[in-house]
């Protein structure tokens, strides 16, 4: 059956130049203190969350970086609501100021997945192949 109704257009989130430039900074630092000073100093920047959400899971501290992730999910929901997002529709990979909320929901799921959320960790994954399935293969390659 093919569905007649159209899909919402996408939602892109706007770019923060300023917080792309300390999370740059940040990167250059190397360290887990830089990172989270972006995310004190610009805390709706996804991105920053996601970065330590991932760092800290690689490095197994899994509850922290099941912390980080939701609040950059949310702080991410938060401005999608903004940029006129419904609670649906697709949410492009390919636009770098969404790959921020993008990694956070990828790392939240993975977290859940660990600390036994099954239902979570299902609902995010699914979430985030809703979003845009070109996100979840890029981030699950990595």
């Amino acid at each position: 059956m093919q569905n007649l109704l159209p899909e919402p257009p996408a939602t892109l989130l706007p770019a923060n130049h300023e917080a792309d430039a300390a999370l740059a900074a940040a990167e250059q630092a190397g360290s887990d203190q830089a990172y989270a000073e972006v995310a004190a100093h610009f805390p709706t920047y996804s991105a920053a969350w996601a970065e330590l959400a991932a760092r800290s899971f690689a490095q197994g501290q899994v509850v922290t970086a099941y912390a980080y992730a939701r609040t950059g999910y949310h702080r991410g929901l938060d401005q999608l609501r903004r940029s006129g997002w419904k609670g649906h529709g697709p949410v492009p990979w390919s636009h770098e100021p969404n790959r921020g909320f993008l990694r956070c929901l990828y790392v939240l799921s993975r977290a859940a997945d660990e600390i036994g959320e099954a239902d979570e960790a299902a609902r995010c994954a699914q979430f985030l192949r809703d979003c845009d399935p070109a996100a979840a293969d890029a981030l699950a390659s990595n």
